[in-house]
C-alpha cells in the first residue's frame, strides 16, 4: 500500500488525475476529512473539499511491471504535495 498527499486545484486537474487513475490497474481511495471516495470516480472527487490537501491511498497494483507503485507515482507526481 502507498499513501501520499495530493492537491487538485482546478477542474482540469481533477479530470487529468481521474483519467490517469482510470488508466492504471490499481485500487485507490481519496480521503478528505471523514469522507472517502474511489480515486477513479470523477464525481466522487468533485464531492470532496478540494481547497485543501487530499490523502491518496493506493491499495493494490496490477501484476504487470508497468503497474507497480513507482509507475503510479511517476504518473501522478505533478499532483503530489
Amino acid at each position: 500500500m502507498y499513501n501520499c498527499s495530493i492537491g487538485l486545484k482546478s477542474i482540469n486537474e481533477v479530470k487529468e488525475f481521474s483519467g490517469i487513475m482510470n488508466s492504471l490497474a490499481c485500487e485507490a481511495d481519496l480521503t478528505s476529512g471523514k469522507y472517502v471516495v474511489d480515486a477513479k470516480s470523477i464525481m466522487g472527487i468533485f464531492s470532496l473539499d478540494l481547497s485543501g490537501k487530499l490523502e491518496l491511498a493506493v491499495h493494490s497494483v496490477g501484476d504487470s511491471p508497468s503497474d507497480d507503485v513507482s509507475a503510479v507515482i511517476e504518473q501522478i507526481k505533478k499532483f503530489i504535495i
